[in-house]
């Protein structure tokens, strides 16, 4: 896919600028149909644990490993380029997963994806979310909620407006933070991009039918990731994926050795055969 480098310039400028921004037309119509097959097969078993999660909203974890269709959107060019301009070379997939928010669902407590990096506020880039609208998103069937320029929000700021869960419990703090919010209602197939520190929601869904959505999230390679791909991926899933994949879940080198296996690259673990040293040695044993 060619980039088209006006609009990839105006995306990266909003991001900068108010924290996020919108890929109108980001799948094709028939990976909106794969997907939505796809999703129709594997949903109706993980409702979510809390509210966070959200006790009538569905998360599948680990979504690259379930379809190729997925393998193919993590790694849209498109993507790549917005990380390439915010992330360190060798950067990762963090999180990867479907999220539908069911009628009668409240709206999710107002974070930040990258919440669990204790670097100071404003922080440089550590993390780069995608939501991608498998159905139409409306302010009334779960909307994500943004709060543009929040990325920019330094600590004395962040501590002020935000307290992770404190929209449940403060109604003062929740008119505030909606009254500063957008709820982006976008047609099914765009995509919404922005900072990991940027803060957003999953609105509540008042209407009579679901609100699919699947997330990529992205961080720098010295990052940990949300997800660990090397337990929740077969071995077998990830020979079959691309080089780019490969290593944007983990089976890559960040110079000089981050992410080495027993001082090799990690690719080699892939093999059919591999064992790592201390297995081969105690079978000789």
């Amino acid at each position: 896919m060619k980039i088209n480098t006006s609009e990839l310039s105006t995306a990266i400028d909003e991001i900068k600028g108010q924290g996020y921004t919108v890929i109108s037309d980001f799948l094709k119509a028939e990976q909106l149909q794969a997907v939505k097959a796809m999703l129709a097969r594997i949903n109706g078993q993980y409702l979510g644990r809390n509210n966070f999660e959200g006790d009538k909203t569905e998360r599948i974890y680990a979504l690259v490993a379930y379809d190729k269709v997925i393998q193919d959107i993590a790694e849209d060019p498109r993507i790549m380029a917005l990380c390439d301009e915010f992330l360190e070379p060798n950067y990762l997939l963090t999180s990867s997963q479907s999220i539908c928010i069911n009628p009668g669902e409240t709206p999710q407590p107002w974070h930040c994806d990258d919440v669990f990096y204790s670097i100071p506020r404003p922080r440089p880039m550590v993390a780069l979310s995608t939501v991608v609208a498998i159905d139409a998103f409306t302010e009334q069937n779960g909307g994500t909620g943004i709060i543009p320029g929040s990325h920019l929000w330094d600590d004395a700021q962040i501590n002020g407006e935000y307290r992770d869960g404190g929209s449940e419990n403060d109604p003062a703090f929740s008119q505030r933070m909606e009254g500063m919010s957008i709820a982006q209602e976008m047609p099914a197939g765009a995509c919404l991009v922005f900072a990991g520190s940027t803060l957003h929601r999953g609105g509540g869904n008042t209407s009579a039918t679901p609100r699919q959505a699947l997330s990529n999230q992205y961080c720098q390679p010295w990052a940990r990731t949300i997800e660990n791909f090397f337990l929740a991926v077969p071995r077998e899933v990830v020979r079959e994926m691309s080089p780019r994949l490969q290593a944007l879940l983990g089976y890559s080198v960040h110079p000089p050795f981050i992410g080495q296996v027993s001082g090799s690259h990690p690719l080699k673990a892939l093999t059919p055969d591999y064992l790592p040293p201390v297995s081969r040695i105690n079978s000789h044993s």
